[in-house]
């Protein structure tokens, strides 16, 4: 009796709900009587505590969703558990796509709040405040706000992802491995994979009157960085079963578990913890820690050098003494994946892209091989680091692909400290991550009028002069910009090079008009890929 005295306060607003206390007290009123009788707690009240678990979590859910109210800040309504972002987590759009919806909800905001899941997020519109995460107020900002786990997901914790403290040494270490004098040495080794690019098209175009664009372009790039930053070929052009090409494919592949997993991750980052199940892929793990590991122990028995990123990761290894953090195999070889990932699939849908656009607009397609073969002429039919920065419509070609489809629909800030915003009076709490919506500043009408058309001559240089610096942010800017932004450029340029010098690119019936993103992946990808028809070119 007494604990049922004890409780008996806490349940009593439940005698408002009569409908309830009947349909139970009803099935086994014997039951309830026994219980009170011998001091337990009767179906009433285990019911009661039911439901106040129930609303304990749903109060734990839903008590952040008026953070952005409570500073004045506007947003569009969240949802129970998913916050702004059900669509994204279930698979359902593609997350450039619900950005650029939301953005558009507020058209006259700098800012607006949203919620992944249940955390707080700020959505920023306005440039000048772009700018002053990204470049100004740098210091406020110089971290990604990436929780990674390394023991659970060892390759995600890369120079993208890192602190500030492990990122400001590793970018000045592989910094270098960017500069102009080093590209012109990689300029090379990148030809020969576009060489036999060449020739594997070829191949193709005489077997089909259908390409997948998509596939081919991987191929080339997975050989381009297999040559440029492991020192290997990995023949993925040549050999359908190309390991290097497979792994590439595995990485991007959205299985069934990997969903959930991917799922869990996002929405309930504790339970994901607690499985201890990561979003790679085991052979995707296992095939970087074999490979980086025989390419860094083959350098260092041999002595072997070819100024590539394997050398600059080796010399890395070896100064683990003179650091105050350490540099493990796993921190290493998570730098080979990155570079890895980015080098290829960014330039290879780039590539594909541009294809995409220019089959569709062959006024445009026949400018920029206009410009080609006068450049091929000028230097006895063949193409050269300088002759490429020459070719400025290609280039044009090149930024506004990137405009249109932006491979990373977003990019990321966490602000390292409390942090105003100029001219606002809006201050955020260190830790908040800001996002930088990417896809729809690239489609904004006040900076491209009428975005949805591929026009190149948005790119000139008087054009690009009175526009506002953020509004092309395709590699980000800033300190924590594309590392590799200079090799994506020469990479992907003598791939169109290579495609548009032999062979003009039309629609096909297979050809998907219009675009649409594929929704659930982590990268812009159309759904269907991109397919198109090659018709050899008759040179004079």
């Amino acid at each position: 009796m007494q604990n049922r005295r004890r409780t008996a306060p806490i349940f009593k607003s439940l005698s408002q709900c009569p409908k309830l206390l009947y349909k139970y007290a009803h099935w086994r009123p014997d039951c309830l009587d026994q219980c009170s009788m011998s001091g337990h707690f009767g179906l009433v009240e285990i019911l009661g505590a039911i439901l106040l678990i129930f609303i304990g979590i749903r109060f734990y859910l839903v008590k952040n969703y008026n953070y952005w109210k409570k500073l004045g800040i506007p947003g569009p309504e969240p949802e129970l558990f998913f916050g702004n972002f059900k669509d994204i987590a279930l698979g359902k759009a593609f997350y450039g796509d619900v950005l650029h919806r939301m953005c558009n909800q507020f058209p006259d905001a700098p800012m607006f709040g949203i919620y992944e899941n249940r955390t707080p997020r700020l959505v920023l519109k306005d440039l000048d405040l772009i700018r002053d995460v990204l470049i100004k107020d740098f210091a406020c900002f110089s971290e990604r706000g990436e929780d990674v786990d390394e023991k659970i997901d060892p390759l995600d914790n890369h120079l993208a992802t890192l602190e500030t403290k492990r990122w400001r040494y590793l970018r000045s270490k592989l910094s270098p491995q960017f500069t102009s004098g080093r590209m012109k040495k990689m300029f090379l080794l990148i030809q020969e994979c576009a060489d036999q690019f060449e020739k594997y098209l070829h191949v193709v175009a005489e077997k089909s009157d259908s390409i997948d664009c998509r596939e081919i372009s991987a191929k080339y790039t997975t050989d381009v960085i297999g040559s440029c930053a492991f020192g290997i070929q990995s023949n993925a052009i040549a050999d359908e079963d190309s390991e290097f090409r497979n792994i590439g494919k595995k990485v991007f592949a959205v299985t069934p578990r990997r969903k959930y997993l991917m799922l869990i991750r996002s929405t309930l980052p504790w339970l994901y913890k607690l499985l201890g199940k990561s979003t790679t892929p085991p052979e995707v793990l296992e095939f970087f820690n074999r490979t980086v590991k025989e390419m860094l122990d083959y350098r260092t028995e041999t002595g072997t050098k070819r100024g590539d990123l394997i050398d600059t990761l080796n010399e890395l290894k070896q100064e683990h003494s003179k650091t105050d953090f350490e540099l493990s195999d796993n921190l290493i070889t998570a730098q080979a994946f990155a570079f890895f990932v980015g080098g290829f699939e960014t330039s290879a849908s780039t590539i594909s892209n541009a294809l995409y656009e220019l089959a569709q607009r062959q006024d445009i397609q026949d400018k920029v091989r206009q410009e080609i073969l006068e450049s091929l002429g000028e230097n006895n039919g063949s193409v050269n680091y300088e002759s490429v920065k020459t070719m400025k419509y290609l280039n044009m070609v090149f930024q506004e692909t990137l405009r249109l489809r932006p491979p990373a629909p977003l990019v990321g800030r966490a602000a390292t400290t409390d942090y105003t915003f100029r001219g606002t009076g809006i201050t955020i709490p260190k830790r908040l991550k800001v996002f930088i919506p990417i896809m729809h500043i690239h489609m904004d009408p006040n900076y491209y009028p009428n975005p949805e058309i591929f026009e190149p001559e948005r790119f000139s240089d008087e054009n690009v002069r009175a526009r506002h610096a953020m509004a092309w942010l395709a590699f980000g800017d800033g300190p924590r910009n594309c590392l590799g932004s200079r090799f994506a450029v020469y990479q992907t340029q003598l791939g169109l090079i290579k495609v548009l010098s032999n062979f003009k690119v039309e629609t096909c019936a297979k050809t998907k008009i219009p675009y649409e993103a594929a929704p659930g992946k982590m990268l812009l990808e159309p759904i269907g890929g991109i397919h198109l028809k090659f018709t050899k070119i008759v040179k004079s």
